[in-house]
């Protein structure tokens, strides 16, 4: 883990090599800071939408090394809160909003982990897609290939982090949000157990789906960054207590015998070419290296990503207030086709068929586990597609035409109306039409149906770098039971001792 001290570019290591370098007088937290200033200000991967120099220099000067990530620049994803810092929600819609109050796993990241906030990261609008493309930002793209996209939301992250810019950004995870972007940039991505870091001061009980983290370079810089960030918070009454050892306590499991579940199209999800046989032969090779036992195991899931995305709109709207829909010409398309199908289309009878397949996924993956202690998977269909893209399959020309076409988007909204009219007369409409929708365009259901399966269990999952496919890098997804982050953490931290993966790939 150690790197190199080269002063006029960032530090190439993890968070907790740079750290050891200041203490040992090799590096200050000044030169540090003003080298990743000077790479944010020619980098061309468009991952901050905010940088705060001054503030970000004088927190470095100021820095305390003793604290687990004194002086250590972190970027914050722009969903977070930061209390003076634009608050937009990655949306026109608030582009001049300030935050007022500071999130409270990101304000222990910089109270009690000492961590040098340099601004703001870029994220998908409002968090509702897996991609890196907004009407406030523009594109960010991927630093292992300009032009592709880093995923979404906590995409900026991703791409800094990879990018060779900053060692740690703060991320979440509701539907996949980290580890979707790690796995497109080749990053350690860790989703805790529902609750395990806090979501306050203002915590939704929608999605009940939302974890927050980090993206980070290393295993043990994101156990630190739980040992900073976990615990119990008042204002998030779903949060969960901790013991603050997740650094200390790596590699005390014994992995040898553990049963692993090779599943690697989880959920139904049509994996590209190539990806699986990636997978497979890095899944084997884990499992060699560590003695585990890779076991025969099955599972029939339910893939809930439409009715998931439908049903928390409702923050959503609670959010947008009386601007929707006036402000509609101010959001992506996707976000805008979002509310206006939900306002339509979610009805009682589509929230009952959503619980419905809610039980039903924790009913078997509870039987699998019962079965077996850790399942492996892919984390995305494939590698990175085009930045530009809203969806992970070629634009179809059709379809593309008919959704950017003004007159035509006309049309579809008076049809969505019309559906909501006539969902009052046959309930069973909306959940018909979805089911049509999806058929003839499945990849509405394949992106995010990888990841979005461990966030309704609400169990932890990580994406571990995996190799590349095509030049670009895959994920291998590790699920386990509830509670059991520290034997996910440490199958990281195996892979990353047996397979390694670089830190990152160019400033």
């Amino acid at each position: 883990m150690q790197a190199v001290a080269v002063t006029d570019e960032p530090w190439k290591g993890d968070a907790c090599s740079l750290v050891e370098a200041y203490r040992a007088g090799q590096r200050s937290p000044r030169e540090e800071m003003e080298a990743t200033l000077a790479a944010i200000g020619t980098s061309d991967l468009n991952c901050f939408s905010f940088v705060d120099a001054d503030a970000a220099l004088a927190a470095a000067d100021a820095a305390d090394v003793s604290l687990p990530f004194g002086g250590v620049p972190a970027g914050v994803k722009e969903l977070d809160h930061v209390a003076g810092w634009p608050d937009t929600a990655a949306s026109l819609v608030f582009k001049d909003r300030i935050g007022k109050e500071t999130s409270t796993s990101v304000q222990r990241l910089r109270d009690k982990g000492g961590a040098a906030l340099v601004g703001l990261t870029n994220a998908s609008e409002f968090g509702g897609l897996n991609v890196s493309v907004t009407k406030l930002n523009g594109v960010t793209h991927n630093p292992w290939q300009h032009g592709r996209t880093v995923g979404g939301s906590s995409g900026g992250s991703a791409a800094a982090v990879a990018g060779g810019l900053v060692t740690l950004c703060t991320a979440a995870d509701g539907g996949g949000s980290i580890r979707i972007p790690a796995g497109y940039t080749g990053l350690f991505g860790f989703k805790g157990t529902y609750g395990r870091i806090p979501r306050g001061p203002a915590a939704y009980s929608r999605p009940s789906t939302e974890v927050f983290g980090c993206l980070a370079r290393s295993v043990r810089d994101t156990a630190r960054h739980l040992d900073v960030a976990a615990g119990f918070d008042p204002h998030d009454p779903w949060s969960l207590p901790s013991k603050g050892t997740w650094e200390a306590d790596l590699g005390s499991h014994d992995l040898s015998g553990l049963r692993v579940a090779f599943l690697p199209n989880l959920g139904d999800v049509e994996l590209e070419p190539g990806v699986e046989d990636r997978l497979r032969a890095h899944a084997e090779a884990l499992i060699a290296a560590t003695g585990m036992r890779q076991v025969e195991a099955s599972v029939e899931l339910p893939n809930l990503a439409a009715e998931w995305m439908m049903g928390n709109v409702s923050t959503l709207i609670a959010e947008l207030g009386d601007r929707w829909p006036d402000c509609a010409e101010d959001l992506t398309d996707a976000i805008e086709d979002g509310l206006r199908l939900s306002q339509s289309l979610y009805n009682l009878r589509m929230a009952a068929e959503a619980e419905a397949k809610r039980l039903t996924v924790t009913r078997r993956l509870g039987r699998l586990f019962e079965e077996v202690d850790l399942v492996f998977a892919a984390t995305n269909p494939g590698p990175a597609f085009p930045a530009e893209q809203q969806m992970s399959s070629p634009p179809h020309k059709v379809i593309d035409t008919v959704m950017t076409h003004p007159a035509s988007r006309a049309v579809i909204r008076g049809a969505l109306a019309t559906a909501r009219i006539g969902a009052g007369f046959a309930p069973n409409l909306p959940k018909n039409l979805l089911n049509a929708t999806t058929k003839r365009i499945p990849d509405l259901v394949n992106m995010g149906g990888l990841t979005i399966v461990s966030n309704v269990y609400g169990n932890p999952a990580a994406s571990i770098p995996a190799g590349t496919v095509g030049g670009l890098p895959v994920g291998l997804q590790v699920l386990g039971r509830h509670h059991e982050d520290a034997l996910v953490l440490d199958v990281g931290l195996a892979a990353e001792r047996e397979l390694p993966w670089p830190m990152h790939v160019r400033v």
